[in-house]
């Protein structure tokens, strides 16, 4: 039974894309016909969080949009993954040291997958969405939603 539910969730990711910056534009490069995401089951451009069981980060997160960025986070329903798509989004990139840039998405949301570069490469994304589908397929609902402690 774990091996159906895993595996329907593997191939049925939805896509709530989180596009800030320049990576953003290569993200929309993997959706078109050259890496075509599709072919592994994964459907961008999901209507809202509401139908988004993952959201791909990429770009820069400012202090000011990191409330949006947990907000829309909270709103995905359960089971629900995240890639850091790009330096920016895993560590703050170049802007690192600015006062009003975010050291990285992990500090507001856990992250599942990161994908490093700047920009990062359509392949380098389609690489993170095979680790995602890996860890879903290997993952226990049971240990995911057992209480803290217990």
């Amino acid at each position: 039974m774990r091996f159906i539910l895993n595996w329907g969730r593997r191939y049925s990711l939805w896509v709530f894309n989180f596009g800030l910056a320049c990576c953003a534009i290569e993200f929309i490069a993997t959706t078109m016909s050259r890496h075509d995401f599709i072919r592994f089951g994964v459907i961008p451009f999901a209507n809202g969080p509401r139908q988004a069981d993952l959201m791909i980060v990429s770009g820069t997160v400012t202090d000011k949009m990191a409330p949006a960025v947990k907000r829309l986070y909270e709103q995905m329903p359960d089971p629900k993954y995240v890639i850091s798509f790009g330096a920016c989004s895993n560590t703050g990139g170049p802007y690192w040291d600015s006062y009003c840039v975010t050291k990285g998405v992990d500090q507001i949301i856990p992250v599942d997958v990161y994908v490093p570069g700047c920009p990062p490469r359509p392949e380098a994304l389609l690489h993170g969405i095979m680790k995602l589908q890996e860890k879903i397929a290997a993952e226990s609902l049971g240990e995911r939603y057992a209480p803290p402690g217990g």
